[in-house]
């Protein structure tokens, strides 16, 4: 009713941000923002996570953001970071646009709500951040280089709830981490990977202050840390679960100390080139509750180290094998006999690793959901097919540059795994039409399909794949045999497709294009290059209904003109980027899309 403000008079502030925080989208919350002074000082309490660009000024960013959102809790603040915006009404102040510029809020739910851009953060950020935020639970600094010590022993001073820290790429000292250590006791993610500045004094310090709060630790290119910091975070840190370790320093000796102090530990990745099986031994023996393991670049150890993790290790259900070179059959035998509960397996790079090992873990992991076989020569013909016959639970496959697989494997995969929803295929020259239409026959829930550069499928594949009506994801770029007809019953057939690579189809024109418009209207991401007889009239034919298109590349399509270029523009009003030769692109349309798309002009 006109003149009675019903909720103001009767909610408090308590319920109004509750609401708030179940608001969904960034414009529905800046909508309430706008209705009164009331909610929009009400609705900055309900934003909980701020994420920063470190670049421009962003001590600044923090220092004003600090006063306006005093319930955050998260603050990501990554260097990486490359946003940008629409410029604001001209009627803001100067600071306020440079703040809007600079920052992205998120609210409870993570989603993004809006941005501010900014030179490097220093030790007087890192006290803004202290001083405002006291809540603060979780703080990420992503190649921060201008940290030092002194500014994160300030935050730590004031920010005794911290939780979770991860200083990747930055350039602070043992110092710094002592105080956390001192200050912090309820810290349980800690991430120090590339932070080249840390010895073991620091690691020790921080075990004896946190070590029984301690969750997860990453380590990584930190050369100063040795297997001294290992044995203090074996002693010192018993409710440990994760450790990833990526350290030529570190050899058996660490890793024991850590095997035999952490007995709760249930993921370890490593990747340290002095370890050998007796490590690997000591984890077999004494982490029991081990459920995921990754190994990279592995040169010392053998079939022993995994025998002994599939003898202890019964609980473990990911395991990621790569560039182990000494690793052979038995050491899949030993996992797959061991480890029943096995969920998740990676090979990658393992020469050693063939059909027997494969066909193993067929045998005897039945729960298998997630199967990756990346640069496996000696893995050949029918390995798969006792996972097909024995893995029935299957949902993710992925095979890459495995000359030796074939038509029969990816049969009785499609015909035993029928819940399968990803299939990955790329450089896998043996396998063609028959293996493919029986993935299109059988595997009705697939909704990612990429079949890079495999030169024996074709429109024969392609339209029985087409009878999964789900699928949201293609790629067949470089499989040269596909043309329009393939291309015309998926998009018949399949309107929930979201990405399509079909660059490098030499047979590919404007008939697809049309069929992909009129049956695919959820498009976003396409990738067109070295199309070579797809015209401005195929392009223009797919924007009129691909409204949602935020991404489109076209390089090397000489039937595509400036034209054509600027339809993908002009029609479609959430593109973020068009990648297409420099000279294609008219004055014009530089001028009226400067402002929404990121990357306009590239030159290849």
């Amino acid at each position: 009713m006109r003149g009675n403000d019903r909720i103001n008079a009767c909610l408090p502030d308590e319920l109004i941000v509750e609401v708030f925080r179940l608001l969904d989208s960034k414009p529905s919350r800046d909508a309430c923002s706008l209705v009164c002074k009331r909610w929009l000082s009400l609705e900055r309490l309900s934003r909980t996570t701020l994420r920063i660009c470190a670049t421009g000024s962003p001590d600044f960013v923090v220092d004003l953001l600090a006063r306006r959102f005093r319930n955050v809790r998260t603050v990501h603040i990554d260097e990486r970071l490359s946003i940008s915006f629409p410029t604001p009404p001209g009627r803001r102040r100067a600071t306020d646009i440079a703040a809007v510029s600079s920052v992205r809020l998120h609210s409870a739910n993570g989603s993004d709500d809006g941005v501010l851009d900014s030179n490097s953060l220093s030790d007087a950020g890192m006290t803004a951040i202290g001083d405002g935020f006291p809540k603060l639970e979780k703080l990420s600094l992503i190649w921060c280089s201008s940290v030092s010590s002194i500014g994160l022993t300030s935050l730590a001073d004031k920010c005794k709830l911290l939780k979770s820290l991860d200083l990747q790429g930055c350039y602070v000292g043992d110092q710094g981490l002592a105080a956390v250590g001192k200050c912090c006791k309820q810290l349980e993610d800690l991430n120090l990977r590339f932070c080249e500045g840390l010895t073991d004094v620091c690691v020790v310090e921080l075990a004896l202050g946190v070590g029984n709060s301690l969750k997860s630790l990453g380590i990584a290119a930190c050369a100063k840390i040795t297997d001294a910091a290992m044995e203090a975070v074996g002693v010192h840190c018993k409710s440990l679960e994760n450790l990833s370790l990526d350290a030529e320093f570190i050899h058996n000796k660490g890793v024991v100390f850590v095997a035999q102090g952490c007995p709760a530990l249930k993921s370890l990745k490593l990747q340290c080139i002095n370890v050998t099986d007796e490590a690997l031994t000591a984890v077999g023996t004494s982490c029991l509750l081990l459920e995921v393991l990754a190994l990279y670049s592995f040169q010392k150890f053998t079939d022993k180290g995994l025998r002994a993790i599939g003898k202890g290790c019964k609980k473990l259900k990911n395991l990621i094998v790569s560039d182990c070179f000494f690793l052979g059959d038995n050491a899949l035998e030993s996992i797959a006999t061991g480890c029943k509960e096995l969920t998740h397996l990676e090979v990658n790079g393992c020469h050693n690793i063939g059909t027997l090992g494969l066909e193993s873990i067929g045998k005897s992991c039945p729960r298998l959901t997630e199967l990756a076989l990346l640069y496996c020569q000696r893995i050949g013909n029918f390995a798969l097919s006792e996972v097909g016959r024995g893995c029935q639970f299957l949902q993710s496959l992925r095979l890459e540059d495995c000359s030796s697989i074939g038509d029969e494997d990816i049969c009785n995969i499609a015909k035993g795994c029928r819940n399968l929803k990803k299939l990955h295929i790329s450089r896998c020259f043996e396998i063609g039409n028959k293996g493919v239409v029986a993935v299109g026959d059988y595997c009705r829930s697939l909704t990612d399909l990429s079949l890079q550069f495999c030169y024996r499928v074709g429109d024969q594949a392609l339209i029985a794949v087409a009878q999964c009506s789900s699928l949201q994801y293609l790629n067949v770029s470089g499989c040269h045999q596909i043309g329009d007809a393939g291309l015309i019953a998926i998009a018949r057939s399949c309107p929930q497709i979201s990405y399509l690579d079909v660059s490098i189809l030499q047979n590919l024109g404007d008939m697809a294009m049309a069929e992909l418009g009129e049956g695919c209207p959820n498009l976003k991401d396409i990738v067109l290059s070295h199309c070579r007889q797809v015209t401005d009239v195929g392009i223009n034919h797919l924007v009129k209904n691909c409204t949602m298109l935020t991404s489109c590349h076209m390089v090397y399509c000489p039937g595509i003109t400036s034209d054509g270029v600027a339809m993908v523009v002009s029609s479609c009003p959430y593109i973020k980027k068009v990648l297409v030769e420099k000279c294609k692109v008219s004055p014009r349309t530089k001028r009226r899309a400067a402002s929404v798309i990121s990357y306009l002009c590239v030159d290849l």
